[in-house]
This record gives structure tokens, C-alpha cells and sequence, in this order.
């Protein structure tokens, strides 16, 4: 079976490794010219780290990921403290994998890197897809400059603004979630005393919160902030804004905060919306995968977990060789999870923001307490996520 994919980003690369590790003759057409990411970090929960485990990806991650110690919350201008839930080594021993932060250039590289040791030249770079065409048997893709490319597959892992989903479904939707989210990475030497804590720490406020973590075995830290706005920015990565901007947004917070500030070469900026579950993922030999099929916002620090547990699945169901039964299961089996998700994510920005004291510590006071007494009831919100296994989870068809 012949599998093309279209987009080389996190999705898209794990997906052709898991394709790869079954026999599948597969590509992957990426339009950038060469694969660079942007810097920012990324939170691999343990259910996504086993997929890479799985792989064979996460060996060559282990001399730059950071295992945080906690998870933990603080309030933004205070840095009082409202929780602290242990995590590192206790991950592993409730859901069998580590929590782990990545910067997301160093996943990319691993993740090319291992599809490099399992079948070289399958990437082709600087290649732009316009659009497909199926016939019942195989389906062609048409680029830019008017080449076919055509496959008995393809997945379309082409990110939030998916030529394959649009070409499949028509344009989206999306609604603005009235929130616009900025990003930075700073040297942690450059941060003194105002380094952030090495921990998964989020810091709530009055419409607006932020999370820091750190990233290459601790040497970097990488700050995410959303904030409340009227007006919608643009959608996207690479999108950056000032650093006066950022500063007025997250005014008299925690130095730990203004200090990233202060201190970032480059803040990307960008507008998030939200999008309804999809009613279908595939038609005929053509399915979507990852931000494509589910794009969710960043409050659940689950996207690219998602795309890691797309990409094993729907592999592992292709290796049965009926094409149309497995993307149909494929779609089954993974909408119910990835749509909690997504639900959760928009349910987590709206808790951080709450505006008044009283209505903070209304909700953060019994979580507060919850941590202190009962710290193994607050750990049980998360298993239905963390301790789900995608490597264990593919049936034969």
C-alpha cells in the first residue's frame, strides 16, 4: 500500500514512522522548503510519550527533554501558590510513562531522524499541494507547479489551515475565542533569580493566565500567555507581536512573568478559535489527521499528544490493507477522545480567567485544599488522558 502524506510537521512525521515501522510504502510532501520549527515548547504527557516510545523516537530525545517536578498553579501577580501536584518520577508510576517538556524543533529533528534510519528519501520538501482527485482505486494529488503525486492513500497532516480538509468538508468556521496567545523562549541564564520554577506552572489572573515550563535538560524556559481581546488577531505559528505589547498585557504580574518578557528576542502572537468536532474525517481513500481532523486549544497541552495517538492508529489499522474499513474505524475510534479534548481545552481557558477575587478562590480554594488532602483525587481527573495506551489500542481488521 502506498501512503502519502501531506505535511511534515509533528502528525505528519509520526505518522510516516508508524506507517514505515508496518511495511508501508510511504511519503510525505511538506511545502516548507526545509523542516525548521519555530521556538516553543511542548508538553508530552505520558500518553504520548509512550507512542514515541513506541517508535523508537524517544531515545533520542532523552538527553534533551526536562522532566518537571510538579505540576502546579500560582496566581499571576502574587505568585502565591495554589497547588502543587508532584510529577516527576510519580508519572511513571501511575501512568506508566514519564511527563516530559520538549522544545519542538528538537521533536521534529528526532522524529526526521528516525524516519531518515527507517526509510531514507521518503521526505520531499518545498512541495505545495493544491488539491486531489480520487477514481475509486487511487487518488492523485495535484501541487503548485502542476505535478501528480498519486497514492492508494492520503492522509492529509497539514495543519490548521488544511487544503485537504477543505477541499473534503468546504471551508470552517472557526470562532474566535475572544483570547490571543503569545509565546517566548529565553535562556534560563538570562532570568537570575526571576527564572521560573522547574515545574509545569500555570499562573491565573483577571482574563488572562500563563504557563511556564523548561525545555533542553532545563537550560531554556518557555513562556505561553493568553489573554482576553475584543478584537481578533490573526490564526497562526509564526505570527510575532512587541514586546511593549506583551508587557502592557501582563502589567504588575509576577517578575518571574515580566522578566520572560523583558528578556525574549522574539514574542510570537496569534488568535485562537475554537472549532466544532467534525462529522467525518474521511471520504473515500482521503482521511485528515491531527490539527487537521481536531485542532484544540493549547489549554490541555494536548495537541501534539493527539497527532502522536492519531498517527499510531490509524498506521496500525492501514496495515490490515482495507483501506475503506480502516478509515471509517479510524474515525471511531478516535472522535469520542479527541472531542473531550477539545471541549476540555476551551473549558480550562475559561477557568484560568476568572475576574474577580471572590470568584477565584471559589473555584481555586477547593482545588487548593483538594491538592493538600486528596492529592490522589486530583490526579484521577487526568487518567482517562494520561493513562490511555494508543500502542495497545489497534484492532485487527
Amino acid at each position: 500500500m502506498k501512503v502519502t502524506i501531506v505535511g511534515g510537521g509533528i502528525g505528519g512525521l509520526g505518522t510516516a514512522i508508524a506507517c514505515a515501522l508496518r511495511g508501508l510504502d510511504v511519503t510525505v510532501l511538506e511545502k516548507a522548503p526545509a523542516l525548521t520549527e519555530v521556538g516553543a515548547g511542548l508538553q508530552i504527557s505520558p500518553n504520548g510519550w509512550r507512542v514515541l516510545e513506541a517508535m523508537g523516537v524517544a531515545p533520542l530525545l532523552v538527553d534533551t527533554v526536562f522532566e518537571p517536578e510538579a505540576i502546579e498553579m500560582r496566581v499571576g501577580r502574587s505568585g502565591t501558590q495554589v497547588f502543587r501536584l508532584p510529577m516527576r518520577g510519580y508519572a511513571q508510576r501511575r501512568w506508566g510513562a514519564p511527563y516530559m517538556h520538549v522544545h519542538r524543533a528538537d521533536l521534529v529533528d528526532a522524529l526526521a531522524a528516525r524516519l531518515r534510519d527507517l526509510a531514507p528519501a521518503v521526505m520531499q520538501t518545498g512541495v505545495t499541494v493544491q488539491s486531489y482527485a480520487e477514481d475509486g482505486a487511487q487518488v492523485a494529488l495535484r501541487t503548485d507547479v502542476g505535478d501528480t503525486h498519486v497514492a492508494d492513500v492520503v492522509i492529509g497532516a497539514d495543519g490548521l489551515h488544511s487544503v485537504i480538509r477543505r477541499q473534503m468538508l468546504g471551508p470552517d468556521a472557526p470562532r474566535y475565542t475572544g483570547n490571543v496567545a503569545w509565546r517566548a523562549v529565553v535562556p534560563i541564564d538570562a532570568l537570575g533569580q526571576d527564572a521560573p520554577p522547574p515545574t509545569a506552572c500555570v499562573w491565573v489572573g483577571h482574563g488572562r493566565h500563563a504557563v511556564t515550563t523548561r525545555l533542553r535538560a532545563g537550560s531554556l524556559a518557555n513562556f505561553v500567555g493568553m489573554v482576553e481581546q475584543a478584537e481578533p488577531a490573526e490564526e497562526g505559528w509564526r505570527i510575532t507581536g512587541t514586546a511593549a505589547q506583551a508587557a502592557q498585557d501582563f502589567a504588575c504580574w509576577h517578575p518571574t512573568i515580566t522578566r520572560l518578557i523583558e528578556r525574549a528576542e522574539v514574542l510570537h502572537r496569534w488568535a485562537l478559535f475554537d472549532r466544532d468536532p467534525l462529522p467525518r474525517w474521511h471520504a473515500g481513500r482521503v482521511t485528515l489527521l491531527g490539527d487537521a481532523a481536531h485542532p484544540m486549544l493549547p489549554s490541555m497541552a494536548q495537541g501534539a499528544v493527539q497527532a502522536l495517538e492519531d498517527a499510531w492508529c490509524l498506521a496500525g489499522l492501514l496495515a490490515g490493507k482495507d483501506t475503506g474499513a480502516a478509515l471509517a474505524r479510524y474515525y471511531e475510534m478516535r472522535i469520542d477522545r479527541t472531542a473531550r479534548i477539545q471541549r476540555g481545552s476551551a473549558a480550562n481557558a475559561r477557568m484560568f480567567h476568572h475576574a474577580s477575587p471572590l470568584g477565584r478562590w471559589a473555584v481555586y480554594g477547593p482545588m487548593a485544599l483538594g491538592a493538600r488532602l486528596l492529592p490522589e483525587l486530583i490526579h484521577r481527573r487526568q487518567d482517562w488522558v494520561y493513562r490511555h495506551d494508543a500502542t495497545q489500542a489497534v484492532p485487527q481488521l
